[in-house]
């Protein structure tokens, strides 16, 4: 075997015109001068790192083994460990000095604190951002805090049981990783760091159709068969959708497809679209899709998300029927209407969610939703699982949601934030929220969640913005055709 040839960044550095083009990429020297010609976001981005290193850049964007899959990189030796280390070790310690230790982070809200001081400018806007106004995605947050508990006393409540099941699949806690877009942009491990950390602790990763790796490279992350669920945004090129769905199907673990529904186009995210989009910062191996900036903006979210198919409709439920055999849960119920009409196709479980307030600003929050199905179509809670989304912070939210008839609930951004830390980050937020959780259950006075149940929560505070029926109470208007 012939030795490695190993080159010093000063030796790189020389290399640095369109003719003569060298770049490190995780710790290998590529000569990209021909690459350069057929990549295909051009020659510029290549360019701007000629004769550097390019491993940061190209690992926000892309998964290791992308440019191995390349044929025209060529690798003409390894970064010398000296000259590579000092600089790696002063970002390393500018990164964690940056950030509170970990032990210091006690609930899911100093998570959010440290990413809003340590992320990228552009990474937090594309996380944190919402739709116009972002009264949705407070309301989401706020809508907990007008739920009462209503705790009984002395009971036995020196042992607690958090263990519950999602569509079959056994779980330490009822609550999940709700799928969440481009986990890469605040750790360079992203989805798979995520699914150690979730793994670890006994919960179930949903993840998205827009995860900045493969689920092939992110399930072997977990031990062997270990549930995982699949988010789905149908291709406008419906064919795309099928081979996806084709290949993630045979992939060991796989449990469940959640399908989008409450985004056929994106919503305007204003924070998102206000910071540009540098080249290459985010793409998705698994939509094929990649953002950049246009006269609108900047925004992620929208400039990636312009593969998915508006003409989406429930006359395309048998299709999808008929691309898997796994349970299909429709992500982004909001009204007790078309929570019937899900169950009356069949569907094994729907989520109530407004996409995290991303979507349509001043729909309504979840947990709203959910009082929503027991006062027009309560039968509905015997014939398939409830899950909820968005603004879920603490264990006392969870436990509100599941005495409301909730299976389980999702939590995307708090796992993003928490990623911020790695996997020890995600397995502390877990933690916590265990923690939140069975102090509440014991509060309340149950031991098990199956002795959740609504008269544990007052919610008089809600009630009267809870409708009755799918009609307006009194406006009886319809409008005539003018045209």
């Amino acid at each position: 075997m012939t030795p490695p040839v190993f080159l010093s960044l000063e030796e790189v550095s020389s290399h640095n015109i369109s003719t003569d083009a060298w770049v490190v990429v995780n710790g290998k020297v590529y000569d990209v001068t021909k690459f350069m010609l057929v990549h295909p976001g051009g020659a510029e981005p290549i360019l701007r790192y000629a004769g550097k290193d390019a491993t940061k850049a190209y690992n926000e964007v892309h998964v290791p083994s992308t440019i191995e899959t390349f044929p025209q990189p060529k690798i003409v030796g390894q970064i010398s460990r000296s000259s590579m280390t000092p600089e790696r070790q002063v970002a390393k310690l500018i990164l964690e000095n940056g950030k509170p230790p970990l032990a210091a982070i006690i609930n899911a809200y100093d998570f959010e604190e440290a990413a809003s001081k340590t992320i990228s400018k552009k990474t937090w806007a594309f996380y944190s951002s919402a739709a116009t106004d972002l009264i949705t995605r407070d309301l989401n947050d706020s809508s907990f805090d007008r739920l009462f508990f209503r705790p009984r006393i002395l009971r036995n409540v020196s042992r607690i049981g958090t263990e519950t099941t999602i569509l079959g699949q056994r779980t330490a806690l009822p609550l999940f990783v709700s799928p969440a877009s481009l986990a890469k942009l605040i750790h360079p491990e992203g989805e798979k760091a995520l699914a150690r950390g979730a793994a670890s602790q006994g919960i179930i990763q949903c993840v998205s159709n827009s995860a900045s790796y493969p689920l092939a490279e992110i399930i072997p992350s977990t031990p062997p068969d270990y549930p995982f669920f699949f988010q789905l945004y149908v291709n406008k090129n419906r064919k795309k959708s099928e081979e996806l769905l084709k290949n993630i199907e045979a992939l060991p673990g796989l449990k469940a497809i959640f399908l989008t529904v409450d985004s056929p186009v994106t919503g305007k995210r204003e924070a998102d679209e206000k910071v540009k989009t540098d080249d290459d910062i985010a793409a998705s191996p698994m939509s094929d899709s990649k953002a950049g900036n246009d006269s609108k903006g900047g925004g992620i979210g929208r400039t990636m998300g312009k593969y998915i198919d508006s003409s989406l409709s429930w006359d395309d439920i048998p299709w999808l029927r008929a691309q898997t055999t796994l349970p299909i849960v429709l992500k982004g119920i909001q009204t007790a209407a078309d929570a019937k009409i899900a169950m009356d196709f069949g569907i094994e479980a729907i989520m109530l969610s407004n996409h995290g307030g991303r979507s349509l600003d001043t729909s309504p929050p979840a947990i709203f939703t959910l009082l929503e199905l027991h006062k027009i179509c309560p039968e509905i809670f015997s014939k398939m699982e409830i899950l909820i989304d968005g603004g879920i912070r603490r264990g006392t939210d969870v436990l509100k949601a599941i005495c409301l008839g909730a299976t389980a609930v999702g939590l995307g951004r708090p796992f993003l934030y928490a990623l911020n830390y790695g996997q020890e980050g995600v397995e502390r937020l877990v933690e916590i929220l265990k923690d939140e959780l069975e102090v509440s259950m014991q509060m309340v006075g149950i031991t098990d969640l199956s002795q959740a149940h609504p008269g544990l929560v007052n919610t008089l505070d809600v009630d009267h913005l809870i409708p009755s029926s799918d009609s307006h109470p009194y406006a009886k208007w319809r409008p005539v055709p003018k045209l």
